[in-house]
């Protein structure tokens, strides 16, 4: 039989190293897990991407017109233009286009020169002012009509038409609901062949859209004869994504 004389002290210094182990033990639990974890199955997943695309016609344009101006000064262009550009808002607003759609995007003066001599001083021989205005057609069967009153008004420069979609998202939004079904189709294909089935969605997201892009035409200014014939064809908006299934 042992005696000890003062057991408190000997519990006292006992006392930090039992405290070492049992954080010891603790951390080592952490590091290895509950036990028969490491040799749990790991989640087997098929991941695919899915793509949808979408056709509608455009149903709105915006075009670029202007007027060219040229004087002997600077006052005498700008009278010129002024006259002729309140001519295109007046015609614009007969074809009832709002003002809410017609934005100046360009106004400049600059003086104009003989050409180039080397040997001559360069000597300002007139002015010419530049005004330009965007417009957006939301009728497109007015199109043709608009450029016709917009050249008869005075309006001597047409930078070129672009149709657009004014409200692509139900149109993406088809699109992602096509986008997902070949996801699907192509998941079961890649299933069947590899001899598994599909199980639960695990996973799903956005891989990409792409709205309508704003289709260009070239137009030229046109003095007289039959409307300018347009054609708005057709624009694609495209969507994407990716889904994983378990698989068994």
């Amino acid at each position: 039989m042992i005696l000890l004389r003062n057991p408190s002290r000997l519990f006292a210094a006992l006392l930090p190293r039992v405290a070492a182990l049992t954080v010891l033990a603790a951390a080592m639990a952490l590091i290895t897990g509950p036990a028969g974890a490491a040799d749990a199955p790991q989640q087997r997943l098929l991941t695919v991407t899915g793509s949808g695309t979408v056709s509608a016609v455009p149903d709105e344009a915006q075009l670029s017109a202007g007027v060219v101006t040229q004087a002997k000064t600077a006052a005498a262009a700008l009278a010129g233009n002024t006259r002729a550009m309140n001519s295109v808002f007046a015609s614009l607003k007969t074809m009832g286009i709002p003002d809410k759609s017609i934005q100046t995007s360009g106004f400049s003066v600059s003086p104009q020169y003989p050409p180039y001599n080397s040997n001559a001083p360069r000597v300002i021989t007139g002015y010419q002012v530049t005004n330009t205005v965007n417009v957006t057609v939301d009728d497109l069967a007015k199109l043709g009509k608009a450029l016709d009153a917009l050249v008869a008004s005075g309006a001597n420069q047409m930078g070129g038409v672009n149709f657009s979609i004014r409200d692509p998202k139900p149109l993406l939004a088809r699109a992602h609901a096509e986008a997902v079904k070949d996801a699907l189709a192509k998941a079961k294909a890649y299933a069947d062949a590899a001899g598994v089935s599909l199980g639960p969605i695990q996973a799903i997201g956005e891989s990409g859209a792409e709205p309508p892009r704003p289709m260009f035409m070239k137009t030229m200014a046109l003095e007289g004869g039959s409307p300018v014939p347009v054609a708005a064809g057709e624009q694609d908006v495209t969507a994407s994504v990716t889904i994983s299934w378990e698989i068994r």
